[in-house]
């Protein structure tokens, strides 16, 4: 019963990814390209999101700051979800809602990226941090699930959504993971160059 189990999710995960690359390849391609014109015009990208999600938006910037997979400069990334102080004290004087937006009024600016992970795309401190981050003149990557939710109403012309066809949220956060290396892949071969010698696994 339990390798049944074991099986059944990395097959049903497989196969998510092999039908999913139709329809995300585009977005995340445009994704790419924004997020690295933005930084080449020396912005930064702030991300965030909420459990899991919140991970990914550590991870992301820890890809940037750091190196994904190559030696090159650091780039300028910032995860909203990592300083206990303010995510408590902005919750305690003004509750969930604002935590992350609170800190994009602060730290955003006009050309920034915000970039949000939210399986279900209701999460309403995400909500909240797309908009102000549209006051800021910010343009957001935003990384969904089950349609997009409440935040796909939410995004401009402009914004780019990447939106995994499925309504199951580990499945969403499994494609969101494997998107999130593409990510970091694309913006440094757009910024640094493509590595022939590059060592992928076949």
């Amino acid at each position: 019963m339990e390798n049944s189990r074991i099986t059944d999710h990395f097959l049903a995960s497989a196969r998510l990814k092999v039908e999913a690359v139709y329809s995300l390849e585009a977005p995340i391609s445009d994704a790419i390209r924004v997020m690295s014109a933005a930084l080449a015009k020396g912005a930064k990208i702030l991300s965030c999101g909420n459990g899991g999600s919140a991970a990914d938006s550590q991870h992301f910037s820890a890809e940037l700051v750091g190196r994904f997979e190559r030696e090159r400069s650091p780039l300028p990334a910032v995860a909203l979800t990592t300083d206990t102080s303010i995510l408590t004290a902005i919750c305690n004087d003004y509750g969930n809602r604002e935590i992350f937006s609170k800190q994009v009024q602060a730290l955003g600016r006009n050309g920034d990226i915000l970039l949000v992970f939210s399986t279900s795309g209701n999460s309403e401190n995400i909500v909240a941090a797309v908009e102000e981050a549209h006051q800021q003149d910010m343009t957001i990557v935003a990384l969904t699930g089950k349609g997009g939710g409440q935040l796909a109403a939410k995004l401009g012309p402009l914004d780019v959504q990447i939106c995994v066809p499925r309504s199951r949220t580990a499945y969403i956060q499994e494609v969101h993971l494997t998107t999130l290396h593409c990510l970091c892949d694309g913006i440094d071969s757009m910024l640094f160059g493509s590595e022939s010698d590059h060592d992928h696994d076949s």
